[in-house]
Order: C-alpha cells, then sequence, then structure tokens
C-alpha cells in the first residue's frame, strides 16, 4: 500500500517534538513536506522533506494526502478548510478550532469533501489517563459521583510564543490546556447536561485567562476540571470517588519530556512512568478496605497516528474525530458564556 504523504503547517515546538518522529516512525507515512516561511529547520533533522515558502504552493502538490494543521488556534478554522477544499485529510492541534461554528463549518466540509477529519488530543494516550480508564472499566469503584482532573503548573513568567499571551482569538489558558481536560472529560464520561465556568487572570502581566475552573454536571454525578499557571503544590491530578471508594492519580505521564530530549518514541520503555508514581486505590470489598497502588499503564501517543493510519488507509473513524473535536468546542464556549453571564449554562 502507498504511503500517506504528509504535510506539517508548521516545524515549532510542535511539528519537531509531536508530529514529525511519530510520522517518520510510522510505516504507513511519509514525511513529505513542511510549510517554513522563514528558517529552513526540518531538512536539517528529515533530509529528504520538501519545503514550502507559502501554504497554497503546498496544498497544490497533488502528491499530498494528509496535512497537519498545528499552528497557533486562531489560524486552525482557515488552514484546515484550505486543506479540505485542496482535497486533503487533515489533522488539527487542539484547540481545534475557535468557535463552535468554526468547527461545525470544518466536521460539514469534511463529510462533503469524503474527506478525514481528526483533532491531535494526544493527551488520550497519557500514561495517567490510560491508567484511569483501566480502574475505571475494572468496575471496581462502582458507580461514579464525582471526579475532579488537573492540568496545573507554577509559571509566572509570560510564554515567548507571542500568539498565546496576546488578546487574539484562541489565546488562554481556556483555549490551550482546557482541551486536553475536557476531551478527556468526555471521553471517559461523555456530554455533561450542563456547564458552569469560572475564568481568571492570576498572573501580574498576563493579559489572557491563565486560571480556569470548570463544573460540568452528569445526570448522576458532577465533574471538575481545573488548569492554572499559579500552583507550586499541586494536587492530584485525577481524583475520582465512586460509590465503592476511591481512586488518586498524579500526573506523570513522561512522553512529552522524553520527546523534548529528542529522544524517538519507541522500545519497550518508551511512555512507562517511573516508579513511585502510581495511582492509590482505596476501596471496600465485602465490608473490608483494601488500599492499594495500580501499576500505570504504558503511555503510547504513537496511537493516534496508528488510529488515523487506518482511518486514511481502510476508511475506519479517527479515534479522535472532527465531531469529538466540535463536542469540546461546545463546552469551551459555554465556559465562556457561563464565565460572562455568572449562571449554568445547559448543553
Amino acid at each position: 500500500m502507498k504511503k500517506i504523504n504528509t504535510a506539517l503547517c508548521s516545524f515549532g515546538m510542535s511539528g519537531l517534538v509531536f508530529h514529525a518522529p511519530f510520522i517518520n516512525l510510522h510505516p504507513g507515512f511519509e514525511l513529505y513536506a513542511v510549510w517554513e516561511r522563514s528558517a529552513k529547520k526540518a531538512a536539517e533533522i528529515y533530509p529528504s522533506i520538501r519545503s514550502f515558502d507559502l501554504l497554497d504552493d503546498m496544498l497544490s502538490d497533488e502528491a499530498i494526502d494528509l496535512v497537519v494543521v498545528n499552528t497557533p488556534n486562531y489560524t486552525h478554522f482557515e488552514f484546515a478548510q484550505k486543506a479540505l477544499l485542496a482535497g486533503k485529510h487533515v489533522l488539527v492541534e487542539k484547540s481545534f478550532t475557535v468557535t463552535v461554528s468554526e468547527a461545525e463549518q470544518l466536521v460539514a466540509l469534511a463529510k462533503q469533501k469524503n474527506k478525514k477529519l481528526a483533532v491531535y488530543q494526544n493527551r488520550r494516550w497519557d500514561s495517567d489517563l490510560k491508567t484511569v480508564k483501566k480502574v475505571l472499566d475494572s468496575g471496581d469503584l462502582g458507580e461514579i459521583v464525582e471526579a475532579e482532573f488537573h492540568f496545573d503548573r507554577f509559571n509566572q513568567a509570560l510564554s515567548p510564543k507571542v500568539h498565546k499571551e496576546t488578546t487574539n482569538p484562541g489565546a488562554g489558558l481556556l483555549h490551550d490546556l482546557g482541551p486536553h481536560l475536557i476531551d478527556q472529560a468526555i471521553y471517559l464520561f461523555g456530554m455533561p447536561e450542563k456547564v458552569f465556568g469560572t475564568l481568571r487572570i492570576t498572573r501580574p502581566a498576563s493579559l489572557v485567562n491563565d486560571y480556569v475552573d470548570i463544573l460540568l454536571f452528569y445526570p448522576a454525578m458532577n465533574m471538575r476540571l481545573k488548569t492554572g499557571l499559579i500552583v507550586k503544590e499541586p494536587q492530584p491530578s485525577f481524583i475520582l470517588h465512586g460509590r465503592n471508594g476511591s481512586f488518586l492519580k498524579s500526573r506523570a505521564d513522561v512522553q512529552e519530556d522524553t520527546l523534548k530530549t529528542g529522544a524517538l518514541p519507541q522500545g519497550e520503555d518508551w511512555g512507562k512512568e517511573p516508579a513511585g508514581a502510581e495511582g492509590w486505590l482505596n476501596i471496600l470489598v465485602n465490608g473490608e478496605t483494601i488500599r492499594k497502588t495500580i501499576p500505570s499503564e504504558q503511555g503510547n501517543y504513537m496511537a493516534l497516528y496508528e488510529g488515523l493510519f487506518r482511518a486514511i488507509a481502510y476508511d475506519e473513524t479517527p479515534l479522535v474525530s472532527g465531531e469529538d473535536g466540535l463536542k469540546v468546542m461546545k463546552i469551551i464556549e459555554a465556559v465562556i458564556m457561563s464565565n460572562g453571564t455568572g449562571t449554568v449554562i445547559t448543553l
């Protein structure tokens, strides 16, 4: 079978760290092209890659099958739309778009063009979330009545990426780390019925939201999603309370940090957490309390690309589809509305 010729819309950290290594290693893909407007860096690592000065020139290359839109959030809709209109399959970084309307238009266009549209929600394959899912699937906790997910950091400095710190559409933590938490919640529990959200600015020089607190209301449970940049002593990132007991897990996936060292995502030890990062399960079984650590699952971001390969090669649904991205955008938009009105938003 012919390899899927893939083009990147950027070769910054996202292209260098999160996309190119996986595309280059997967036997079903060919890292074919990159859009580089100034510095030409991709060929230093991938000598055979084609570099384009203009996006339109890259999209007009009929050999390209898949385009990865890994540019600033406010460009996602425009670039993904152009790629779909050019007859390409598209993988879009999070956040999928800036608005629900943009997401709906891309989903409709992909269907019209009969092309695959996927969203890069790689943290479904973090070791942490895979472990949480394993515990949920085991049924040990019983019916879940409360859950809380965190993605916290301690960094008061502004990002050197200007687009992340200026008041452009899609800037701020809600559109940056928020999509990870929201997608994980939907992945595990489905869409909530109602949403309440709070957005704040906590860093002295910040112009964009850098604190996000979201409450999701389900028929039989409530869920809280929080992300902030002023959290020096983080609490467990995954907290689940069920009728039989509780599970707590820290955020310990090593894939991002490992990729940043230049290591390739391969080998038996790829994605394995360090010892001591296991989650704690505390449950009641036949009237007896059992408290034990749960071995962590192995992280594997390659699973997203394997799913995308199968979607394109065998006409399957992407593991994170455009429809999944649309669901995330509906919650993001509800959070913005809730923060503005101080009310609970019914979806």
